[in-house]
């Protein structure tokens, strides 16, 4: 049988970027999940979510970014500076004002004439679906297409668009199986290695990941029920690619069992439907109109019910809200929700963190205090 083992993997760069580059193919980083991973695929291109896993220091970072801005984008640039991405370039898109000053910032210090070239782009994203919108983001995607085939050399047809599609589609299908595990009394994965193995996503092409999922479906009975938990609990909130802060809590004996992050079920979402006689239009329409997180003016109320029914779903006792210090999308969505919770009886634990892994301390004494409230009132 294959080792999956890989799957819960989450070092920068992961060793199959590393391997995709040695055969002299390209391997472009993407910033934020609304830059259609499809079409770099469709181009023979490794599209490579960039994260800032493990970053301990982004003092370089924020010599280049604002006080304000969030430390998982300076993060991000921090590994830029530094060399850490094994990669040919950056393809950004505005899904939050600081995903894009990662783009401007890198693309200043880059193409500074002493910096070793890469390709650098950015793409837009409305803010709002609707026609015009789509439009909109119909030109951004030919223009990105346009863009890696120069990259490239390779044409994108539709028929490779399909080929794409189908095989994203099929890394979406069997992500849902093994979250629909988790809706066990006894799960058999814990939330940390749930994060990981969708964060591994971004290490690897789509078909290797497919036969990594396969083989583990394969053999998941063989893995021990997780029986000595106190608390099943859901995991919202700003940009998470660090299973090691879930694994804090996780110690102190909840057990997430659903999440709502980009870096995790949100980031697959549903299946794409396609029309063959519009393929550009379909992709515009799933990553117009997908649920990620609250940067779209006209999706809070769906996102909410998203979240309620899910924790219902899972039969969530308490929800976890962790935000990034000074996150656009997340900043003040807990005020809104809060009410919500309280209505159909969830309790809510609100936690503020930066990138860096710090005050473990005071997370261990919180997680704790939370999952013993939840304990007193079931």
């Amino acid at each position: 049988m294959l080792d999956y083992r890989k799957l819960f993997d989450c070092s920068i760069p992961g060793e199959s970027v590393s391997a995709w580059r040695a055969e002299g193919k390209k391997a472009l980083g993407v910033v934020c999940c609304h830059v259609p991973h499809e079409i770099l695929h469709a181009a023979n291109i490794l599209p490579v979510r960039l994260r800032a896993t493990g970053c301990e220091d982004y003092a370089e970072g924020e010599v280049w970014m604002s006080s304000f801005s969030c430390s998982f984008a300076k993060s991000i640039l921090q590994f830029f500076i530094e060399g850490r991405y094994d990669l040919d370039g950056l393809i950004c898109s505005d899904g939050c004002m600081q995903a894009a000053r990662i783009y401007d910032n890198w693309k200043w210090i880059s193409e500074k004439p002493e910096a070793k070239k890469q390709f650098n782009y950015e793409i837009g994203v409305p803010r709002k679906s609707s026609p015009t919108t789509k439009e909109f983001y119909k030109e951004e995607l030919f223009d990105l297409i346009s863009e890696m085939e120069k990259q490239s050399g390779e044409k994108v047809t539709d028929e490779k668009l399909i080929e794409s599609i189908e095989l994203y589609n099929e890394s979406r299908r069997l992500v849902k199986k093994v979250l629909e595990l988790q809706k066990e009394k006894h799960p058999v994965l814990t939330g940390t290695e749930a994060l990981s193995l969708m964060i591994s996503s971004t290490n690897m092409p789509v078909e290797e990941y497919i036969e990594l999922l396969r083989a583990f479906l394969a053999d998941v009975t063989n893995r021990k029920p997780i029986t000595d938990y106190r608390a099943r609990l859901m995991l919202i909130g700003s940009a998470m690619d660090d299973p090691n802060w879930v694994k804090v809590i996780e110690a102190k004996g909840g057990l997430f069992v659903a999440d709502t992050l980009c870096h995790g079920t949100m980031y697959f979402g549903n299946e794409m439907e396609y029309d063959k006689s519009d393929i550009i239009g379909s992709i515009a329409d799933y990553y117009l109109n997908r649920l990620v997180c609250p940067r779209m003016i006209d999706n809070r109320d769906a996102l909410h019910e998203y979240i309620l029914n899910t924790a219902k779903e899972y039969q969530v006792d308490g929800l976890v809200y962790q935000k990034m210090q000074n996150c656009e999308c997340w900043g003040g969505e807990n005020v809104f929700l809060e009410g919500e919770l309280k209505e159909v009886g969830i309790p809510l634990l609100n936690l503020d963190r930066e990138q860096k892994m710090a005050n473990v301390g005071q997370l261990e004494v919180r997680a704790e205090a939370f999952v013993e409230m939840i304990e007193k009132e079931g």
